[in-house]
C-alpha cells in the first residue's frame, strides 16, 4: 500500500475543475501539458492553451473579449471558439424560421448534460427537440500529452432517412490570428469560392463560385496565396474545399509564425470530407478565421446544399438513417514548433505518435498520442 501511494504521488495529476469564461460556466480539462476549457452551455471549446506558456496564448476565437478590447459591438451572440453546428450549418429556410429553428442548429445554443466527468475524460450530451436528435460527445486526454481525442455521435429519433448537416466550427482569432503572420495549411486540392446570390457583395472580394486549386486563387491577374492571413484588413470571404480523396485522413492547421505556436486537427476523411474557410477581417481588428470541417462545403440551407450535389464528384451533405446514429472522431492538438518551421505538409499518426512535418525546411514535430481515430 505504501508503494502504491508513493507511485500515485509521483504520477501527473489528472485535473478537471469548474471555471468561467466571459462569465459563462465551463469545465477545464488538463493533461499537464495542455488545458482545454469546455462550456456547459453549447459545449464550445473556448480556450486551448499550453500549460507551460507564460503568455497563455489562446488561439481560439473570443469575440466577447475582442469586442470589449476594441470598444466594438459584439455581433456573434454566444458563438465562440470551436463550437458544433448540428443539425444545421448556416442560414435557414423561411419555413424553418417559422418553426423556431435557428442558424447553425440547436446544439450550440442549449445547455448540455454531463454524462461522465472523471479526470481527463468528459462526456456531454444534449437532446435536440426540433430535429428530434440526440448529440453526445466525449473528450479524452492522456497525462503529459498535447493531443486531444474528440468522439461524437448523432442519433436520429425519427423513423425515416433524411439529409443532415454537421460542421465542427473551429475558429481562430486575434491576437493569435495576425495579419500576414498566421498561416493555415490543409490536405486539400480542389476548392471553390462560395456562391452568393443577389447584388450585394459587402466586404467580399473573391469572385463568385470560382473553382481553383488550394492555395492559389487567381484574382485580378495574379495568384492570391490563401494560406497566409491577408496583409490588409477590411475583407470577408468564404471558400469551400474538398479534403484530398486520395488520403484516408485529413488535416488542417494554423501556425503563428511569430510565436511558433501551432494548433491543428486530424480526422478520418470519411467522417469530415469538407472544410469551409470563413476569412473575416473587419477594420476594427476583431479578426476571425473559421476552419470549419464537416459534412458539407458551405454554411447553407439543406435545400441549397442538396442542389449542389455533386461538387468535385462528391456529395455535399450526409444522410442520417432512420432510428440510427452517425459516429465521428477527430484529434485536436497544440504545440510549439522549432524556429524556421514555415509550412505544414503532412500530419499523420505513426507508431503511437502524431507527426507534423515541414518537408521543405526539414522540420518535424512528433507528439505522443495515446488515443487514435477509432470511433
Amino acid at each position: 500500500m505504501r508503494y502504491l501511494a508513493l507511485l500515485l504521488a509521483c504520477m501527473p495529476l489528472a485535473a478537471q475543475r469548474q471555471v468561467t469564461h466571459e462569465q459563462r460556466p465551463g469545465l477545464a480539462l488538463s493533461s499537464g501539458k495542455v488545458e482545454l476549457v469546455v462550456l456547459k452551455q453549447g459545449g464550445a471549446f473556448v480556450e486551448f492553451t499550453l500549460s507551460d506558456d507564460p503568455k497563455r496564448i489562446n488561439p481560439m476565437w473570443d469575440p466577447i473579449r475582442m469586442a470589449r478590447e476594441k470598444g466594438a459591438q459584439q455581433r456573434f451572440g454566444a458563438s465562440a471558439g470551436h463550437f458544433v453546428c448540428v443539425d444545421g450549418f448556416g442560414p435557414i429556410s423561411p419555413e424553418e424560421q417559422k418553426a423556431g429553428y435557428q442558424s447553425h442548429g440547436e446544439a450550440n445554443k442549449l445547455p448540455w448534460d454531463t454524462v461522465q466527468s472523471t479526470g481527463m475524460l468528459l462526456t456531454q450530451a444534449v437532446n435536440l427537440p426540433i430535429v428530434h436528435e440526440r448529440y453526445e460527445r466525449t473528450v479524452r486526454m492522456a497525462a503529459g500529452e498535447q493531443v486531444v481525442q474528440v468522439s461524437a455521435a448523432i442519433r436520429s429519433q425519427l423513423a425515416f432517412d433524411r439529409p443532415m448537416l454537421w460542421a465542427e466550427h473551429g475558429t481562430i482569432g486575434a491576437p493569435f490570428l495576425k495579419l500576414g503572420r498566421t498561416v493555415v495549411d490543409q490536405s486539400t486540392k480542389q476548392c471553390q469560392t462560395k456562391p452568393f446570390s443577389g447584388p450585394s457583395r459587402g466586404n467580399r472580394t473573391f469572385p463568385n463560385a470560382k473553382n481553383f486549386i488550394w492555395p492559389e486563387l487567381p484574382l485580378d491577374g495574379t495568384n492570391l496565396n490563401l494560406r497566409v492571413a491577408p496583409e490588409q484588413h477590411g475583407t470577408m470571404n468564404h471558400i469551400g474545399c474538398l479534403f484530398d480523396p486520395d488520403r484516408a485522413t485529413a488535416f488542417v492547421t494554423a501556425l503563428n509564425l511569430d510565436e511558433n505556436l501551432l494548433i491543428g486537427y486530424l480526422m478520418p476523411r470519411q467522417d469530415y470530407p469538407w472544410i469551409q474557410h470563413w476569412m473575416n477581417y473587419p477594420e476594427n481588428g476583431t479578426y476571425s478565421w473559421g476552419i470549419e470541417f464537416g459534412m458539407q462545403p458551405y454554411d447553407m440551407t439543406k435545400r441549397d446544399l442538396y442542389a449542389m450535389t455533386p461538387l468535385f464528384g462528391a456529395d455535399t451533405f450526409r444522410w442520417l438513417p432512420a432510428n440510427s446514429q452517425v459516429l465521428t472522431t477527430y484529434l485536436m492538438f497544440l504545440t510549439r514548433v522549432p524556429a524556421g518551421f514555415q509550412k505544414v505538409d503532412d500530419v499523420r499518426l505513426e507508431g503511437g505518435q502524431l507527426v507534423i512535418e515541414d518537408k521543405k525546411n526539414g522540420k518535424r514535430v512528433a507528439l505522443k498520442s495515446t488515443y487514435g481515430l477509432e470511433h
